[in-house]
């Protein structure tokens, strides 16, 4: 699988934290700062927030039974629950 990335706009300081503790809840770990990598349930992803509003997250791995949209999806959900906008898929 190539590395896809997904850049969310309109991401505040506290949609991103949000956005942290959502994705901790369900059991996926989040690292402090604002790049770093995120793993759990199958799915590992490299985020890079600009602290200010951009958020762009790469998914690196993710379970072969799940689509590459299915995972994106599944990550524009937390992001969005924070309200944040979903950009556009590279």
């Amino acid at each position: 699988m190539s590395n896809k990335s997904i850049t969310f706009h309109n991401v505040s300081p506290a949609g991103f934290n949000c956005m942290k503790k959502k994705l901790q809840d369900v059991g996926v770990s989040v690292p402090p700062g604002n790049k770093g990598e995120l793993s759990g349930q199958g799915v590992a992803a490299d985020f890079e927030w600009d602290g200010e509003s951009k958020l762009i997250v790469t998914i690196k791995k993710k379970p072969f039974i799940i689509s590459y949209e299915t995972a994106a999806w599944k990550i524009s959900e937390f992001v969005k629950e924070c309200h944040g906008s979903p950009g556009k898929t590279l």
